[in-house]
């Protein structure tokens, strides 16, 4: 039977076998984890962390809901480390419980990492952050400051190769788990010298404070457009130029509201071309709950879709001819008129009632009942583009968090392995000075004439 620390040490091997086959540049060494600089070291976790650093929450038992008190001791638990706040949680123990478990209990600097479910996650603990406890799903590290940066120690753990080495995938499928205690003591931690190490922890925190800033923007974005919706959907404020009055009428007036049902297998596709262009929309969210394509379409475009079975009433708009399945709700327009307004209001304003007592579901003629706010159709166009550019921002700045994201990815694998430097190796430093020493006092001069020219 294979032990939970085979797949990782799988893993370390494969890495030492691509190594061998990687030329190893002059100033690099090669190691069971890779190729990288001579001067950096190679530690096991271990060995970064101080005496007795690493510990493993208590045993279930030790905390049980009989322990738990109205306020005292906070018991830091696995949210905590997974989103990495320490806000979160409303577990406290007496101070009598503290001190019978202090040897859980966590310092500011401390880290602690989540050890099972959402496995491998580590968050610091701040210095303001409330005395506590880790509970059973957590782990402690208290690393050595004059080993280890800790904001370094930090972005390593994160990198997806590190948290390969400390991950059992060994059970298949979906089932993972840290790897044994006597297997993570053991792990491998690539070490700089302290002053590279702060120069990567440096350079990527540029990065990280980038992506931070577009994660506030575009929930920022997002915000603006929910209170433009409130407004603009409802008629409480009118763009330049409109003051017409609006109408209200059912949707049953508006659109024809049919169900989809069954498809054609063999005329269809999981893959849009030329001959299959047509998209299959189902019930669901994920992609806006396409399920394929095919060489018909059933439905016009300018429709909108509603989803009748598990998360009810979504609206999307449909811009293309499609075809319907599964029972989701086509609106197709009556009367001339912006559809994209009329899903905005649907999905801002509109909660569905179920009204089945079997599995929850929506109907045509139970959809068709709701009234909606009809503005004159050159406003509901006005509206729907006004709120569309504002989509449009939010999509251009995901995006650039997205490609943000891939080019933090790219400088880790070069950071964190040596190949770029921030700091000038000691090799490199001796071989400019071996060149300043075998170069003529001429040679010299004609070289600093050259830089000049150039």
């Amino acid at each position: 039977m294979m032990n939970s620390g085979q797949g990782t040490m799988g893993s370390v091997l494969g890495n030492g076998r691509r190594a061998l086959a990687e030329e190893v540049p002059v100033g690099y060494k090669r190691t069971e984890v890779g190729v990288i600089p001579e001067e950096w070291d190679i530690m096991q976790l271990a060995d970064v962390c101080t005496s007795q650093g690493i510990v493993r929450g208590p045993f279930g038992g030790s905390l049980k809901k009989e322990t738990f008190a109205t306020f005292g001791f906070k018991v830091y638990e696995q949210r905590n480390a997974i989103y990495k706040s320490c806000e979160i949680g409303s577990y406290f123990v007496d101070q009598s419980k503290y001190a019978e478990m202090h040897r859980f209990s966590v310092s500011p600097g401390d880290f602690i990492i989540s050890c099972s479910g959402t496995i491998g996650r580590i968050f610091q603990i701040p210095r303001e952050a409330p005395q506590g406890i880790i509970n059973q799903a957590l782990l402690k590290l208290t690393t050595d400051q004059e080993v280890v940066c800790d904001r370094y120690f930090y972005i390593l753990f994160e990198w997806d190769e590190f948290q390969m080495r400390i991950i059992d995938s060994t059970q298949g499928g979906a089932m993972k788990n840290l790897v044994g205690m006597d297997v993570f003591r053991t792990t491998p931690v690539v070490l700089p010298p302290l002053s590279e190490q702060r120069a990567i922890a440096e350079a990527l925190s540029d990065v990280d404070g980038l992506l931070a800033a577009l994660e506030a923007l575009i929930a920022k974005k997002r915000a603006v457009k929910q209170a433009a919706m409130q407004q603009l959907l409802t008629g409480k404020s009118r763009l330049p130029g409109f003051s017409e009055a609006w109408e209200t009428k059912r949707i049953g007036d508006l659109f024809e509201s049919t169900a989809g049902g069954d498809f054609d297998s063999t005329r269809s596709s999981d893959v849009q071309s030329d001959s299959h262009p047509y998209p299959i929309y189902a019930n669901g969210l994920s992609q806006e709950g396409l399920y394929g394509f095919c060489n018909y379409a059933e439905s016009r475009p300018g429709s909108i879709t509603i989803t009748a079975r598990g998360t009810l009433g979504e609206a999307f708009y449909r811009d293309t001819p499609f075809v319907a399945i599964g029972r989701l709700l086509v609106l197709e327009p009556k009367v001339r008129m912006d559809a994209r307004f009329f899903s905005s209001y649907i999905n801002h304003s509109i909660h569905f009632a179920v009204e089945s007592t079997g599995v929850p579901q929506l109907t045509a003629p139970q959809v068709a009942r709701y009234s909606l706010p009809v503005p004159p159709e050159p406003e509901q166009r006005a509206i729907s583009e006004t709120l569309s550019d504002m989509d449009a921002e939010t999509a251009a700045l995901e995006r650039r968090r997205d490609k943000t994201r891939v080019v933090k990815q790219g400088m880790m694998q070069q950071l964190l392995t040596g190949r770029v430097r921030l700091v000038k190796s000691e090799v490199a430093v001796k071989q400019t000075a071996m060149n300043d020493l075998t170069l003529t006092p001429k040679c010299k001069e004609e070289e600093n004439g050259n830089r000049l020219l150039q």
